[in-house]
């Protein structure tokens, strides 16, 4: 037998300790995390890796904080995010039908529910750790910055979401100062042929409190799909500096140019925003669909600010 040198023995004793104390403090580094969400606390075990969303703003979040989505809904996809859509993503059912067998299926670390979606987490939160993203629309800004810091804390991207937050506040700012004494402002809705308002409530509430135009309407009530359904004539009446469309049916995929060719009308034309050319048509899935998503807004802010300085 070849006699073992003692040096090799107290070398190799401290390797083995300072690989223990290393196994050790990775435990502690990858500890569990409480996510406190809208529905309650959610428990995540480490950075999670596959990763599945019943709701395309929070795609959106995800994609702008560079995390890969295994997982997305088979209906309604913006096409702001098509090209960002991984070929190989599983489809796990609608927006507000999720394929629940799927999702179990897929084994997941974690499992994003918003919106549309948010009645999924009592049945999702026994199959995978489940986490809701859903935004109160009157706070619509603070509340994307909420999620997009609380997705860079369940990923380790704390300063990547400090960067988006940054970015989102610094556009913001750029989008109230072109507002500024420019006169009131509307948001309306089309919706199969029919017209609707949107308000301080609404999916696009930003317009009116985060960058503060002031309503040329004092009392709106906001409905889901179609807003508070007025007529041309009253249209005229409030007679509004600014609007900004949102069209429900390109949303939806229904029906493309609908708006445009609805607004049309002898009465709208009328209008002051009418005359001065100050008619901004919103990306109808971005204002729609994936209200929430972080690209989205910073893509409607563009459109505002184009809009504003055109």
């Amino acid at each position: 037998m070849v006699p073992v040198n003692p040096l090799f023995r107290s070398t190799a004793l401290v390797a083995a300790l300072v690989t223990g104390a290393l196994s050790l403090t990775g435990a502690v580094i990858a500890q569990d995390k409480v996510i406190t969400h809208p529905q309650g606390e959610t428990t995540i075990s480490g950075v999670p890796e596959k990763v599945l969303t019943q709701d395309w703003a929070a795609f959106d979040n995800l994609n702008a904080l560079g995390v890969a989505v295994a997982g997305v809904p088979s209906s309604n996809a913006p096409s702001y995010l098509a090209d960002k859509l991984p070929a190989d993503a599983l489809q796990i059912g609608s927006l507000f039908e999720p394929d629940f067998e799927g999702i179990a299926a897929a084994e997941a670390d974690v499992y994003f529910v918003a919106a549309r979606s948010a009645a999924a987490y009592e049945t999702a939160k026994d199959l995978v750790p489940t986490i809701d993203l859903s935004v109160n629309n009157t706070a619509f800004i603070s509340g994307i910055k909420h999620n997009i810091a609380l997705l860079g804390e369940v990923f380790d991207l704390q300063a990547k979401a400090e960067e988006l937050n940054a970015a989102l506040d610094a556009k913001v700012a750029e989008v109230t100062a072109a507002a500024e004494g420019k006169g009131t402002a509307l948001v309306l809705v089309t919706n199969a042929g029919k017209l609707g308002v949107y308000g301080p409530d609404s999916r696009v509430a930003w317009v009116y409190n985060e960058i503060g135009m002031p309503s040329a309407l004092d009392n709106v009530k906001d409905g889901d799909h179609g807003g508070d359904a007025v007529s041309f004539e009253f249209l005229l009446e409030v007679n509004p500096d600014w609007v900004f469309v949102v069209d429900r049916d390109a949303g939806t995929g229904e029906n493309n140019g609908a708006a445009a060719a609805l607004l049309d009308n002898e009465l709208f034309n009328q209008t002051n925003a009418a005359k001065e050319g100050h008619i901004v048509y919103l990306d109808p899935q971005a204002s729609y669909i994936s209200m929430h998503g972080y690209q989205g807004v910073m893509l409607l802010l563009d459109q505002v600010l184009a809009g504003l300085n055109g």
